[in-house]
């Protein structure tokens, strides 16, 4: 098997295959794929930046968004530049180690924006059951404090996977069925044992996404127990409207998700690999380009702060 140190059955790389059987539409293909990345890295860049030089929206909720600009670019940075060399130049070798440092990042980046979705949720707890004392229990070094629980939580999560990788011996060839180095799409190459790979993935997607799901789900019930008990129709509509644009974000994220997800698991037989492909690869994209419009769109503060700033462009 070329590429491969037949003593130790490791490879010394691994061949992204792209897209299977969609390889003469791969420029194509890479069109949409490559406008998302333009929307997604300029969009969340633009957040950050208003975010960092508008003193209104020095305020938890816009930090939390913040975070979860800068895990969508770093996650966007992870994928699709070799995706599009795949595409646009079949340069589909990946050195072994740089495959297990990209899937990492690809899966601790994930589980990363899930944590801040959760933060988020708590975020708009705080506010609105508690919002003369909002600002003194979500202080800067606060915000700091659990902004760091979440990425620690993720690193930590994360880590095994390069490990349990790392481990097998590789038989079955250095051929990638995918556009990223994917836990269980590498997996698959090996003759050993991948049950171990295979129920850790699971449990770590139910831990996660479990736990965080269950976690913003009791801070919108609270929230929707609070709203409810105004007595001012206008009061309950501003207080709902806070929320809009964390609601969306939440949907945006865990419906391709789970939809990855199920998918992968259940439906092998019934959907073609090449669109599971494509579904993994939306399932990447899709929040961190629908974010920053979705914010821009809903949250009054941000669309203020960009005429400001546009304002101020003009006048410089």
């Amino acid at each position: 098997m070329p590429g491969v140190n037949t003593s130790s059955l490791t490879p010394r790389y691994f061949i992204l295959n792209g897209i299977p059987e969609l390889e003469a539409a791969h420029i194509w293909i890479s069109l949409p794929f490559f406008i998302m990345y333009l929307i997604a890295v300029t969009g969340n860049c633009g957040l950050i930046y208003l975010i960092s030089h508008e003193e209104a929206l020095h305020r938890p909720m816009y930090y939390f968004l913040a975070m979860l600009s800068a895990t969508d670019i770093s996650g966007c940075n992870t994928i699709v530049p070799s995706m599009l060399c795949i595409f646009w130049f079949s340069l589909k070798e990946i050195d072994f180690n740089a495959c297990l440092v990209q899937m990492f990042f690809i899966h601790m980046l994930t589980g990363m924006e899930s944590g801040v979705l959760m933060l988020m949720a708590l975020d708009r707890y705080v506010a609105i059951c508690y919002p003369l004392r909002y600002t003194t229990i979500l202080t800067n070094t606060m915000i700091t404090k659990i902004g760091l629980a979440a990425l620690v939580r993720s690193v930590l999560l994360m880590v095994p996977f390069a490990f349990l990788i790392k481990r097998l011996p590789y038989c079955r060839g250095n051929l990638i069925q995918h556009t990223y180095c994917d836990h269980m799409a590498v997996a698959k190459l090996s003759c050993g044992n991948i049950k171990i790979n295979a129920i850790y993935g699971l449990i770590i997607a139910i831990f996660i996404g479990g736990f965080d799901i269950f976690c913003i789900s009791m801070s919108y019930a609270m929230i929707i127990n609070a709203v409810v008990k105004l007595s001012s129709a206008d009061a309950r509509h501003k207080a709902f409207s806070t929320c809009t644009s964390h609601i969306c974000a939440i949907v945006i994220t865990y419906v391709p998700a789970f939809f990855n997800f199920f998918t992968h698991r259940f439906g092998r037989t019934t959907i073609p690999h090449h669109i599971h492909i494509i579904i993994a690869n939306l399932y990447l994209l899709l929040p961190p380009t629908l974010n920053p419009i979705v914010y821009g769109v809903k949250t009054k503060q941000i669309r203020e702060g960009m005429i400001k700033l546009f304002a101020r462009q003009k006048v410089v």
